[in-house]
């Protein structure tokens, strides 16, 4: 039969000594570790250090990033931590420009500005200035003298009536593709028809219809100008039917009657 070793009590303490003191050096660096990292919160809450360093805006076009920036109230003297986003956008929206905005933050110190323009609709000329109407039919103040329209028709003969109103009213329901295949829109209106206008289009063709109903008519315009894609180019009119009368026809027209 095998000897067994026999430990003994007094041989053992001076393992269990050594385990208990392995623990309480553990414990004490793990609860050293949390006090330094939240003296280190603390300096970093109360120092520069949390602080908005970087302040990035996108999807603006119209409106610069100071303005933004201005509107937002957001600058590097407020904590990364503080900032009230839905505040931020609601003072944002304050602008007749913007329609929407989100905003986020990216650790460790900026702040983003996702903007959503009001889309312009048309330019109201007067004069040798331009007015900016947004899709919301607000119309802003003149462009400065070094800028000039872009994207968006200018509007003629036009002056502050209920026939303006009406207009912007019926351009906020166009699609902006056909918006932008729009050059002008002159104000023409003939005897008892108060709401006839002309459209100049950026492919040739002239437009002839009425204030009344135009988004709905005008929406139809790419459908209409593929029909009649193999025909020569004139002008387009689209009252309760639509039909076309070539620039040729009109010509000789016009010299039968100068003729006569």
């Amino acid at each position: 039969m095998e000897d067994r070793k026999v430990v003994t009590i007094e041989d053992r303490i001076p393992t269990l000594k050594a385990q208990r003191k392995q623990r309480a050096n553990r414990r004490l660096v793990v609860y050293l570790s949390i006090f330094f990292f939240l003296i280190l919160l603390i300096i970093y809450f109360q120092s520069s250090l949390s602080h908005i360093r970087n302040i990035e805006v996108s999807g603006n076009h119209y409106v610069s990033d100071k303005e933004i920036q201005k509107l937002s109230g957001v600058n590097d003297s407020i904590s990364f931590w503080n900032i009230n986003t839905k505040e931020i956008e609601t003072s944002i929206k304050q602008s007749k420009e913007i329609a929407d905005v989100t905003v986020r933050r990216q650790f460790p110190a900026t702040v983003t500005l996702e903007v959503i323009e009001n889309e312009r609709v048309a330019y109201l000329k007067k004069g040798s200035k331009y007015f900016p109407i947004l899709q919301t039919g607000t119309i802003l103040d003149a462009l400065p003298s070094s800028d000039t329209p872009v994207s968006a028709p200018i509007l003629m003969q036009w002056d502050e009536s209920t026939e303006l109103s009406n207009m912007a009213g019926e351009l906020r329901k166009v699609k902006m593709s056909i918006i932008n295949r729009i050059s002008e829109i002159h104000y023409t209106p003939e005897g008892d028809k108060a709401f006839n206008i002309t459209l100049f289009m950026t492919d040739g063709y002239e437009v002839r219809t009425s204030i009344l109903q135009f988004a709905e008519k005008v929406n139809n315009y790419p459908l209409i100008v593929k029909e009649l894609k193999d025909k020569p180019k004139g002008v387009l009119y689209l009252n309760e039917g639509s039909w076309l009368e070539p620039y040729e026809d009109i010509s000789v027209e016009e010299e039968e009657k100068k003729e006569s």
